[in-house]
Formats: structure tokens, sequence, C-alpha cells
């Protein structure tokens, strides 16, 4: 009988965060028909959970998040831990301080067996980084430009300070 200390840290890794996103899908496949579009707002909720979880883990690890470079740099991070180290991330800094994480290797789309749609997929990755970044520093917003999932040809997440509300006087 294998031992599971005889398993490299980074298979134990790999397969636990592969099968954590092919629950999502299956989730998506299997409760979907039942339950319709109350599905994505119920799930909705789960994956926000899930962030600020997260951001709570990056700050206890004492991520840097004061500028957007290393928001950024903290985000993927975290979602690297989150989701696996199947992600090809860099960041670029833009401007004074603006950020762009870049994504050409997604570990939601890669693990994903086939049964989500590219929507599900981008609502899953959009409420998960909007609101660990959100947790992680709320001086700031986030939106993503480009995604994978939805036919670009990588992911492209801009990270700013948050702008003040227009005063309407």
């Amino acid at each position: 009988m294998p031992d599971l200390k005889s398993v490299p840290d980074d298979a134990r890794w790999r397969i636990a965060a592969q099968h954590a996103t092919n629950l999502a899908a299956m989730y998506e496949r299997v409760f979907y028909p039942v339950i319709k579009e109350r599905y994505h707002e119920l799930e909705h909720e789960v994956w926000i959970e899930m962030a600020k979880i997260s951001g709570e883990i990056a700050r206890s690890l004492g991520f840097r998040v004061e500028t957007a470079r290393e928001l950024a740099e903290s985000l993927r991070w975290m979602t690297t831990l989150v989701f696996g180290p199947g992600s090809k991330e860099e960041v670029i800094g833009i401007g004074k301080d603006g950020a762009v994480i870049v994504i050409r290797r997604c570990p939601l789309l890669m693990n994903d067996p086939g049964l989500s749609s590219g929507e599900g997929i981008f609502q899953r990755c959009m409420v998960f980084n909007l609101t660990a970044q959100k947790t992680m520093n709320p001086h700031f917003s986030s939106r993503f430009v480009r995604a994978m999932c939805m036919g670009d040809r990588q992911c492209e997440c801009k990270i700013e300070p948050e702008k003040a509300p227009e005063n309407k006087a």
C-alpha cells in the first residue's frame, strides 16, 4: 500500500486543486438542471465566502497589499495557492499606481472536465478574484479586461486605486 508521504507535495497540491475545480463543474452539471437560474445565485454566494476566507489567509500570511502591484502579486499568489500550481501568470505595473495580472494558463479552465460553460467558469473566477481583492485592500478596484474562457487569448485583470465618488453639487 503506498504511503501518502511518498506522493510529492506538488502532486498532492495539483490533485487537490484539480478536484476542487472539478467539483464546481460537477455541481453545475447536476444542480443547474434542477434549480435553474437560482443555482448561479447560490454558487455566487459560495465563491464570495471562499474569496473572503482567502483574503483573510493572505492577510494572515503577511502578503503585502499597499500598492496596486503588491496587491496584484498577492492576489496572484493567493489564486495559485487556492487553484493550484497550473497557472502561468505575471504582474505588469501600469503608471503611478496601477497593475495588470496577465494570465496565460488558467487552472480553472485547464482542470474543467468540460462540464462547465465558459460563462460559468468566468463567473466563478470573477467573483473569487474581485471579492478576494476587496478583502485584501478595499481601497483598490479591479476588473477583468480579457478572459480566456470567454474566447480571449489570455486573461487580464486590471487593478487600480478606487476612484472617489463624484460630488454632484
